[in-house]
């Protein structure tokens, strides 16, 4: 397993170690003990979930708050994705700012985001297999959007079109200045 810091010391970027020969590929995609070696703390995980999106989806930038914050191990499984976390942690330096990577089935790079921080991503081809890994379940009560191209935050998301393909929810996702954040 390969490590790579981001400009968001928090968000850690994983290349998992990957066999590969004629017959295909084998990788190990989580191993709890090495993840807590390399995190330097303990995380559990209680929920994995799976997203299937179409070219052009936008989903984010979620988040829950309170003592149900999550942290999330996200990877794709097909397809290929730019993946983004926000920090919304009133308190920390990176306050506001944002790390964006591609994460594909071909890279099988993984994005770590831990509490704190919003998440979102745009799919970047025909549609995407997006697989993450939760610290703490889903909580209606908890979870709230930010909208995807809030002009504080200024996420360079790689779009063409003028306005991505967005559910409901993160059509009336709030600004930075209007949501309920971290302290």
């Amino acid at each position: 397993m390969k490590i790579i810091g981001t400009q968001i010391p928090e968000v850690l970027i994983i290349e998992p170690q990957v066999i590969e020969d004629e017959r295909g590929f084998f990788m190990e995609s989580f191993n709890q003990q090495r993840f807590e070696q390399v995190m330097g703390s303990s995380f559990n995980f209680v929920q994995d979930n799976h997203s299937h999106s179409a070219r052009g989806v936008l989903r984010g930038l979620h988040y829950q708050i309170g003592e149900r914050a999550q942290g999330k191990l996200v990877r794709v499984a097909l397809g290929a994705v730019f993946d983004v976390a926000v920090d919304l942690r009133r308190s920390a330096s990176t306050f506001s700012r944002w790390v964006g990577v591609e994460l594909s089935a071909q890279n099988r790079r993984q994005l770590w985001i831990p509490p704190g921080f919003a998440h979102g991503f745009v799919v970047l081809g025909e549609c995407a297999d997006l697989m993450y890994k939760t610290t703490d379940y889903y909580s209606p009560a908890h979870d709230r959007c930010l909208v995807w191209n809030d002009p504080d935050i200024a996420i360079r998301w790689p779009v063409t079109a003028t306005s991505p393909v967005l559910s409901v929810k993160d059509l009336n996702g709030k600004t930075l200045r209007e949501a309920d954040l971290f302290p």
